[in-house]
């Protein structure tokens, strides 16, 4: 049987096309081998470019070498299969065995066959904490929590106050190497020492980050393990060590000068509420809130002063396995990584606590590269064959430039969507590519920062996300342009484009009442504040409360 598929497969086929130019007869032999490989629809554009051929029969050859190639393979798939049968009724292939591998490839493939997925380690952890962060235990685990915060905060302050020592010696060594500039030193002494100074730098950061990782991977197995523990004892009422597991000691929590000194200080918030109902028939309630704030605020970790030093997250623990999530968007670029900008700093937050169900932000956002990477790759592929297909159409060339610039990098609109668990008050985090574009007065309901807010609100619905919080300017920090008629433009394009995009909520979920929470910059002022908080209610049309009174 393999001898007679590898037969014809190897064949090859003169494909003749027979058509008339003026008066002339012209006959096209090419010779083909079987099975095609190759796109029909290349090979034509190849024929017709190779042997010159008049645009007037394009149409005609492509027809008759699809029909030919199709002919041709539908023969050989009819003798393979005649000469498999073949070699079944003459005993060359054992029947039993077809059928068992039959048999097993079905049923591999075959939902209603397949086996039941075994449940993960993850998925377990998951049931586990849910069940004992809504039972008695919930703040053993968030002290839990606290302490190794304030061990991995102790551990950052060290690397900070190693860091900034190192830099101030450089400092002094490249101010003295620099008043020797010219008399004993050159150019190539600075740039050599530079480089030692930055060689430097990069082992120290290293030597940290490596401890740090290994740090929190121990954290978070041991936690683990003690979480399963302890779900395990409260299932047994009579385990005697039950209680000492439970009980929270003051003395436990560590409280450190350096942890203490890298507390972000908390400014004053500005915030309005509303309430509004939006829906044609079928109303539905919806929350908004106003906030100058930073967005930061929502993923710091906070202190309560009068109790001592303790993590602000039950709420955000109790609702982390459940239809309740909290999300943020971010603004960033098109580069995948937390080197610069608000990506750093949001990283650097993400690593002051270990995340004890999640990756970390680090790996997460390489997994985001890969996916980012297979997805261009498609694209790519795609759009060559469409430029293929249509080579005479004046800008594919633009596109083309475009689609090699862009290959690794997210385009503004796409965003790509982190997990946290250790975070003050939010669970996911939407990072949202825009570019200088959004710092300009024009932009309209269809730019690309503005469908990506649509598509995340969408993928809100679909995911159980019911708060999500929005920078109402899409931007982080105001800046010399960003007057007054400015962020009153940008505010009204935002509130209308949000507000059309949750009545199409109504059709993606059904009708569930979500908060959005719209953030302004912490250094507008209050006066630009109210101007926007009076904004608010005309374009959402706050409904007032009306009392029904019957008449006598």
């Amino acid at each position: 049987m393999k001898k007679n598929r590898e037969r014809f497969c190897s064949r090859e086929r003169e494909f003749v096309y027979e058509f008339k130019v003026g008066s002339q007869c012209l006959e096209l032999r090419v010779p083909l081998r079987f099975p095609i490989q190759e796109n029909a629809s290349h090979l034509h554009g190849r024929l017709m470019q190779l042997h010159n051929l008049p645009c007037f029969i394009e149409k005609d050859l492509k027809e008759a070498l699809t029909q030919f190639i199709e002919e041709e393979s539908l023969r050989d798939y009819d003798r393979d299969a005649e000469a498999s049968l073949e070699a079944v009724k003459s005993g060359e292939v054992d029947l039993h065995q077809l059928a068992s591998t039959w048999a097993k490839a079905y049923a591999e493939t075959t939902l209603e066959h397949a086996r039941p997925e075994e449940p993960s380690w993850d998925e377990d952890f998951a049931d586990v904490y849910h069940d004992l962060i809504h039972s008695p235990a919930s703040e053993t685990l968030l002290n839990l929590e606290h302490n190794y915060f304030v061990s991995i905060s102790e551990l950052i302050g060290e690397r900070d106050v190693e860091l900034k020592k190192l830099r101030e010696r450089q400092g002094i060594e490249m101010e003295k190497v620099m008043q020797e500039l010219g008399k004993s030193l050159t150019d190539q002494d600075v740039n050599s020492l530079a480089a030692q100074h930055f060689e430097s730098q990069q082992d120290l950061e290293n030597k940290w980050s490596n401890e740090l990782k290994q740090s929190t991977a121990i954290q978070k197995q041991e936690y683990q393990e003690w979480v399963i523990k302890l779900h395990h004892d409260l299932k047994n009422p009579n385990n005697s060590s039950l209680s000492e597991e439970i009980k929270v000691q003051p003395s436990q929590f560590r409280e450190s000068v350096e942890a203490i000194g890298r507390i972000y200080d908390e400014q004053r918030k500005l915030e309005e509420s509303f309430t509004i109902h939006l829906g044609a028939q079928l109303k539905t309630m919806h929350n908004l809130r106003l906030l100058r704030a930073d967005m930061l605020d929502f993923c710091k970790h906070k202190r309560n002063h009068r109790s001592g030093v303790k993590l602000h997250r039950l709420q955000t623990a109790l609702s982390l396995y459940s239809t309740s999530l909290c999300g943020l968007v971010l603004l960033v670029d098109n580069r995948i990584n937390s080197y610069s900008g608000i990506k750093r700093d949001f990283a650097t937050v993400c690593q002051e606590c270990t995340d004890f169900h999640f990756p970390r932000i680090e790996e997460q956002l390489e997994v985001v590269q890969q996916v980012v990477l297979y997805a261009r790759t498609q694209r790519r592929s795609k759009l060559k064959e469409s430029l293929d297909s249509g080579n005479q159409n004046g800008g594919n060339d633009d596109k083309t430039k475009n689609a090699e610039r862009n290959y690794l990098n997210v385009l503004p609109g796409e965003f790509y969507i982190t997990r946290h668990s250790n975070l003050s008050e939010i669970h996911v985090a939407f990072h949202l590519c825009v570019d200088d574009h959004v710092k300009s007065g024009n932009i309209t309901a269809r730019d690309p920062a503005i469908m990506g807010l649509r598509n995340i609100l969408k993928v809100c619905c679909t995911h159980d996300i019911t708060t999500i919080s929005i920078p109402l300017l899409l931007v982080h920090d105001m800046s010399e342009e960003m007057t007054i008629p400015w962020c009153l433009r940008r505010a009204e394009l935002v509130f209308k484009c949000v507000k059309g995009f949750m009545m199409e909520m109504a059709s993606w979920d059904g009708g569930i009442s979500r908060t959005v929470q719209f953030l302004v910059p912490q250094s507008i002022s209050e006066e630009m504040f109210y101007q926007l908080s009076n904004m608010l209610p005309q374009i959402f049309r706050v409904s007032s409360t009306l009392t029904l009174t019957s008449k006598h």
